[in-house]
């Protein structure tokens, strides 16, 4: 079985910082892609930001300049440093892992749990 643990949400006044974490652990033969969506009440969920294998990072235009992806290979975990947060980046925050539990296995999506992001104003 592969887990996701998050970690790292709570509540910030605007233009404070927050770091979240992403830890795999179980049965993991390689991770692919590592990534983080958020979803705010009554909106579809996003992508934030991703990260690949080779360190190659995406973020989305509204995150841009404040939040920096990152992760450790070693420790099969991912880091989201969000600074300068705005109400507007209000949301849960999921983590999303592509991965491989076997080295002939199909790449796999797994998700986190979430973790609650609150920005005041």
């Amino acid at each position: 079985q592969v887990q996701l643990v998050e970690s790292g949400g709570g509540l910030v006044q605007a233009g404070g910082s927050l770091r979240l974490s992403c830890a795999a652990s179980g049965s993991i033969f390689s991770i692919n892609t590592m990534g983080w969506y958020r979803q705010a009440p009554g909106k579809q969920r996003e992508l934030v930001a991703a990260i690949g294998n080779g360190g190659y990072t995406n973020y989305a235009d509204s995150v841009k300049g404040r939040f920096t992806i990152s992760r450790d290979n070693a420790k099969n975990t991912m880091y989201l440093q969000m600074n300068s947060l705005r109400p507007e980046d209000t949301a849960v925050y999921y983590c999303n892992v592509r991965l491989k539990k076997l080295v002939l296995a199909s790449w796999e999506n797994y998700w986190g749990q979430g973790t609650q992001v609150t920005v005041s104003s």
